[in-house]
């Protein structure tokens, strides 16, 4: 079994903040849908599983981000969204730096580093286009922006499935055609039902969340205009 590199990385941390919570989220997601997409393509077991953990690991850079984010943010607010830019571009990196010193395979590495490049060649860190992406990082790429639409973030509420395929068939051109059509055919099995029953659990639960907070705030601020 290859290190859990979640479990080293936190082990040094005070605690597990919302913004690790949710890349963990993230990526079980990843995981469980990269595997079940190579098993449907006919991979063999040990690439599946070596899909499925390149979908837990892919964006462990980003610990590392959400760190950096905020030195930068203390230091000078004013460049925080070009800083922002440069980190969040140089997050699949970040990842395959921390993964290749523990010695993950190269398949494994390929896709992590490349999971954000996009089949029309636009995307990053080199802009690599069609076959060129690693195998791997093509099966990512699909299953990562899927992951990313269903989940509820800060800025806006979660997809269902349907509107989340819906909204990458308008940018089809990033992904492997062959690949994306396995991946809708995947996730309308149902042995994908009890996945996306806990998704929609989890994002009820952060909703519930978000709303005591909102509730929170506004009675300080109703406390504080009392003192005032």
């Amino acid at each position: 079994m290859y290190k859990n590199l979640f479990d080293e990385v936190l082990s040094d941390s005070e605690e597990i903040n919302n913004d690790v919570s949710s890349i963990i989220f993230h990526s079980i997601i990843v995981s469980n849908l990269a595997y079940k997409v190579g098993n449907e393509l006919g991979f063999d077991e040990r690439k599946c599983y070596e899909l499925a953990c390149a979908g837990i690991v892919h964006d462990i850079g980003k610990i590392h981000l959400n760190n950096s984010l905020r030195i930068v943010k203390m230091i000078d607010s004013s460049n925080f969204n070009a800083e922002k830019i440069h980190y969040v571009r140089n997050h699949s990196i970040d990842s395959y730096n921390a993964l290749k010193e523990w010695d993950y395979p190269e398949y494994i590495l390929d896709a992590v580093l490349y999971h954000h490049e996009n089949y029309d060649g636009t995307g990053y860190p080199d802009g690599l286009k069609g076959t060129d992406i690693p195998e791997g990082a093509r099966v990512l790429r699909v299953c990562d922006v899927f992951a990313a639409l269903v989940d509820r973030r800060v800025y806006r509420s979660a997809l269902d499935i349907n509107a989340a395929v819906e909204t990458m068939i308008d940018e089809v051109k990033n992904y492997d055609m062959k690949i994306f059509l396995v991946f809708q055919r995947i996730i309308h099995e149902e042995d994908m039902e009890e996945l996306f029953s806990w998704i929609v659990d989890h994002n009820n639960e952060e909703e519930r969340i978000a709303e005591e907070k909102k509730q929170e705030n506004r009675k300080k601020r109703k406390k504080r205009s009392r003192r005032k």
